[in-house]
């Protein structure tokens, strides 16, 4: 018999490669797990009614996954995939429809998921300000981050400054490309990774990347800068961090998982009005030795620790 089918949206790369860290810890923990990947939705308009497809495709998936393994515990990777679920379940989230799907994107969405998250057996998020927005108080929680780690040693860092530009109005490109254009000296490059586009002075794009060669760019850059409208975690961020370069941000809304951490490590990079030239002229003693430590509760090891003595505890409570 399967221990846990996790039931995974997988609506985007970081979140396919995030459920499948998830169910590689929980076989690490002694679990035998099944994943069920929900199929690619097309694109509608508006957001609810994207949504609602994306839930009556994870309904299908987890429907025929149940009659298939007879799992004693389901995980649900995202609220979404919990909206319309065939069976009751625990649920794994980065960021509530309460906090991200405000007036009419989330007009079903948010009391379909208040019902939803006050039955699950147990609350599986991303991070403690995940949990915060939850609009729920009632069931049990675990927060199991996604892991973070170095990808590699430092290289030369003969990079300026680098950001994530994918999904380029919700992070805030706009506002990135508008202060490096203010901050930036005639020597000076900002890579933009995650999306083509056309270079200019001082701005280079390098479109998507595989990952050893996105985390390699990190390991050369001085800064990353980033300006998102709302964060829901902040994987880029945190990649960051691991890899040694400085976090300039504005204080962005949303669980946001590396803003406390960036304003411990030097509260002068968190503004809105993005001090770049303080991370490239002034940084902080030790900044990155210090957001290592920082980010030790997100190692690999860390969080195998949390799923094995709590997680999957959990689960095969609430699987009776």
């Amino acid at each position: 018999m399967t221990d846990v089918l996790l039931v995974s949206l997988g609506g985007t790369s970081g979140l396919r490669e995030a459920d499948a860290e998830l169910a590689a810890s929980l076989r690490r923990a002694g679990a035998a797990v099944e994943t069920a990947v929900v199929p690619e939705q097309r694109e509608r308009r508006p957001m609810a009614l994207h949504e609602l497809g994306w839930a009556v495709a994870a309904r299908r998936t987890a429907a025929a996954a149940i009659r298939a393994h007879a799992p004693r515990a389901v995980l649900y990777s995202s609220t979404t995939a919990a909206l319309l679920a065939p069976r009751p379940g625990a649920i794994r989230f980065d960021a509530p429809a309460a906090g991200n799907r405000r007036g009419r994107h989330g007009l079903w969405q948010r009391p379909v998921e208040r019902r939803r998250l006050a039955t699950a057996p147990l609350l599986v998020p991303w991070s403690e300000g995940a949990l915060a927005e939850a609009p729920v108080t009632g069931p049990p929680a675990v927060v199991v981050p996604v892991p973070v780690a170095p990808s590699g040693p430092p290289g030369d860092r003969d990079i300026a400054a680098i950001t994530y530009g994918a999904n380029p109005v919700k992070k805030g490109l706009d506002r990135v490309l508008e202060a490096w254009r203010a901050a930036r000296r005639a020597d000076e490059t900002l890579v933009v990774a995650g999306l083509a586009g056309t270079d200019a002075d001082g701005v280079r794009y390098t479109g998507m990347l595989p990952r050893p060669e996105y985390r390699a760019l990190l390991r050369r850059a001085r800064a990353f800068v980033t300006a998102p409208r709302r964060e829901d975690y902040g994987i880029a961020q945190l990649e960051a961090l691991a890899d040694g370069c400085a976090l300039v941000t504005t204080p962005s809304p949303g669980p946001y998982a590396a803003l406390p951490l960036a304003r411990a490590l030097d509260p002068r990079l968190v503004a809105n009005a993005l001090p770049i030239r303080i991370a490239l002229d002034d940084p902080a003693p030790d900044y990155a030795e210090r957001a290592a430590a920082l980010l030790e509760p997100f190692r690999p090891d860390a969080v195998d620790r949390v799923v094995a003595e709590e997680l999957w505890p959990r689960l095969r409570t609430a699987a009776g």
